[in-house]
């Protein structure tokens, strides 16, 4: 018998074997074209909040000169990450999640007197300080100059 008389499987097998390849290719496009896709925020402010030396717990705010505003949860180890803040000077506002008049939208008391908070629920030990009344508002004094990439600057708050 010769080759030709035995049924061959290279048409199927050649047609599968195209198919995983053309599959192949067209997922490592799909890759490479992600990959060379934005990267992350262009400005990036990163640091950390503290008040006698404690974390801070809340939200920072950045003001640019055009009154744009970026906003950011404060971490419980006080860390925090303004995402795209406008170039130039920033006037800085620190709010804790308790205000004067309880918690701050978005933020309830729970049992235990820990809070629940948009970035899920904090227990006394994790919440870190609230910041003094007098950062919640402009003018407080805190700015700082973002002049492009990745910065960073602590927020060191007094009493």
């Amino acid at each position: 018998m010769s080759s030709r008389q035995h049924p061959s499987f290279t048409g199927p097998l050649l047609g599968w074997a195209r198919s995983c390849s053309f599959l192949a290719f067209l997922l490592a496009v799909l890759v490479w074209g992600a990959g060379c896709g934005s990267k992350g925020p262009k400005n990036v402010v990163t640091g950390k909040v503290t008040l006698n030396g404690q974390p801070v717990a809340g939200t920072v705010t950045f003001t640019g000169g055009g009154g744009k505003e970026v906003n950011a949860p404060i971490n419980p180890d006080g860390t925090y990450m303004i995402p795209d803040p406008p170039e130039g000077e920033n006037q800085i506002v620190v709010k804790g999640f308790l205000g004067a008049t309880g918690p701050l939208p978005g933020a309830e008391k729970v049992p235990g007197g820990g809070l629940s908070t948009p970035g899920g629920a904090l227990k006394p030990a994790e919440m870190g300080a609230n910041p003094p009344a007098k950062y919640g508002k402009p003018g407080n004094g805190l700015s700082f100059n973002v002049t492009g990439g990745k910065q960073t600057f602590d927020i060191t708050l007094t009493p």
